[in-house]
């Protein structure tokens, strides 16, 4: 199944983050008897109180530029 959302999804998996690769695919196979609907809420219930800003996942300050000397 990891193999197949690598081909057909990601084409690309960073060995930095390939933990969270697993963990995305590790749900979709647990839930996988699940419907659709229940699927969602299940994904909303996991997430409340959570927050996840791209700055803090790739340790990027955009708001600073780097300067050429």
């Amino acid at each position: 199944m990891l193999k197949r959302g690598y081909v057909g999804v990601f084409h690309r998996m960073s060995p930095e983050h390939l933990h969270r690769y697993v963990a995305e695919f590790e749900g979709r196979h647990n839930n996988r008897d699940q419907g659709t609907a229940d699927q969602m809420a299940a994904m909303v219930r996991g997430a409340e109180g959570r927050r996840l800003r791209y700055r803090d996942l790739t340790n990027h300050d955009h708001g600073e530029h780097a300067t050429a000397v």
